[in-house]
């Protein structure tokens, strides 16, 4: 990716689909090229912990509601380090931002981060096109001399795939840290790092749980090096079926018996570990509206979502599996997706969302005091 910092109000910029299709509008944020595989996302607001999330890495989002960056950035709201998306695309930009925790604006902010961006474009016939013919690889090239178009659909198509992509070691930790607990320490918690966002932890801590988060290379013993009431796999980019290292780690875990809850990729991640395979959605779940069902109460709950793959999991059946019986706990109504499992002999369980609500509804915070109650129960 190839960047800039010029303004960008006129400066034309194209967005190119490896299908062939182009869009063109004006450039947003740093003006330059950038690759990525094209996705959007639903949600009206939480731009800002969307463009922070880790698992975003090497994806360039299209923004399906129209106007966007009415309440700027802040310094609050960032789920991670940095910008993780590999560009960014949107209708209509607020020319100005209004809220009173506003910093700076949002193409500011992305102009600093060198992410390229694109505005002025049908955003929602772009996404009748992903909503068609799936999710696929994209390029925004801007500036004042772009090439012409057959160069730049070769560069899109020279791009890497996110299928057969191993990109959690790159969005995590490199060095352990601790979150401590809020209140009196009541748990200890092992959270491998595979993209994980800040307020996952921070959830935890309200529950009184001191969180030592691990690099995505940690081994089982580095995870019981901190004495873990609990082991916690995070949410991060790419396709699970490279994801070897941490499958490993996880079966070593059920083996012990430790509590162990997962979100998103760590949904994925129990998934094969229980002998389950994957498999890539045509253009995946992105936003915070997604309607989910808990099977295990009945409960419909809206929840926020970013993956692109899934687990095979057969919906009305109990398997059996090297760990004991396991069964699908919660299914997407809006297409019979897999949204959880639970095992129904160790005290494991994941969900395919993220129930820390940033951005996003609340629905699922109970999640949360669902992994404390296993851990209580297993002190028991």
């Amino acid at each position: 990716m190839t960047t800039s910092t010029r303004g960008t109000a006129k400066v034309p910029a194209v967005l190119v689909l490896e299908d062939g299709r182009i869009f063109r509008g004006r450039a947003y944020g740093a003006v330059g090229e950038t690759f990525g595989e094209a996705v959007f996302s639903t949600g009206m607001t939480g731009y800002q912990e969307t463009l922070t999330d880790p698992s975003y890495h090497r994806q360039v989002v299209v923004m399906t509601a129209p106007h966007v960056g009415n309440t700027g950035v802040n310094d609050e709201d960032m789920e991670s380090r940095k910008i993780w998306v590999s560009g960014y695309v949107v209708r209509d930009p607020a020319r100005v931002p209004s809220n009173w925790r506003s910093k700076r604006s949002l193409d500011q902010e992305l102009a600093a981060q060198g992410v390229v961006g694109i505005c002025g474009i049908d955003t929602r016939a772009l996404t009748r096109h992903l909503r068609e013919r799936g999710a696929m690889r994209v390029g925004i090239f801007s500036g004042n001399a772009l090439p012409d178009e057959g160069t730049m659909l070769a560069e899109v198509r020279q791009a890497p795939e996110m299928q057969g992509a191993d990109l959690s070691a790159e969005v995590a930790t490199k060095e352990a840290y601790v979150v401590p607990a809020q209140g009196e320490k009541k748990f200890t918690v092992a959270a491998v790092d595979l993209g994980i966002k800040g307020m996952t932890p921070y959830r935890m801590a309200e529950r009184g749980i001191e969180v030592h988060v691990l690099p995505a290379t940690a081994t089982v013993d580095d995870v019981y090096a901190v004495d873990p009431d609990g082991v916690f796999f995070s949410n991060g980019p790419g396709d699970p079926a490279t994801a070897d290292h941490p499958v490993s780690v996880m079966r070593g875990v059920l083996e012990r018996g430790t509590p162990l809850f997962g979100i998103c990729f760590g949904n994925q991640i129990l998934g094969r570990a229980l002998g389950f395979g994957t498999y890539k959605l045509k253009y995946g779940h992105r936003g915070i509206n997604q309607p989910v069902q808990d099977r295990t109460t009945g409960k419909v709950e809206v929840t926020a979502h970013n993956h692109g793959f899934a687990v095979d999991a057969p919906l009305d059946k109990v398997s059996d599996t090297p760990f004991g019986r396991a069964e699908v706990s919660h299914v997407c109504l809006n297409d019979n997706v897999v949204e959880g499992l639970q095992l129904l002999d160790k005290p494991a369980f994941s969900v395919q969302y993220h129930p820390e609500a940033a951005a996003g509804p609340h629905d699922a915070a109970y999640l949360f005091d669902r992994f404390v109650k296993l851990m209580e129960g297993q002190r028991a």
